[in-house]
């Protein structure tokens, strides 16, 4: 999978990144769905120690590293941009042909 992170969203996630050592995880909320191809993509900052969690890989992006859950890796296109809308004022994942979720969370 190959993760592109674009200027503007880039910047957002630079102003909203927590003090401390943290990592970016790009989670797949299935809290609240009833079932799991039910869930939506949102963002995460969570302590660099839940790296090690078994089901975790890390992706490299053009702007760094960021987390995934093996398991979830089926839900992602091969390609996904994490992009910013300011319309919206919040992220988006999309790639070429689709906008995977126009208004992603970002948890702190």
């Amino acid at each position: 999978m190959k993760v592109t992170i674009t200027s503007r969203a880039k910047e957002e996630l630079t102003k909203r990144k927590p003090d401390g050592d943290v990592l970016l995880k790009l989670h797949y909320d299935t809290e609240g769905c009833g079932c799991v191809v039910s869930g939506i993509p949102t963002l995460r900052y969570i302590p660099s120690e839940e790296k090690e969690i078994d089901d975790h890989i890390t992706l490299a992006t053009n702007d760094g590293d960021i987390i995934v859950e093996k398991t979830k890796l089926i839900f992602y296109d091969e390609e996904v941009v994490i992009d910013f809308s300011e319309s919206a004022r919040t992220f988006q994942l999309k790639n070429d042909s689709q906008i995977l979720n126009p208004r992603m969370a970002l948890r702190v």
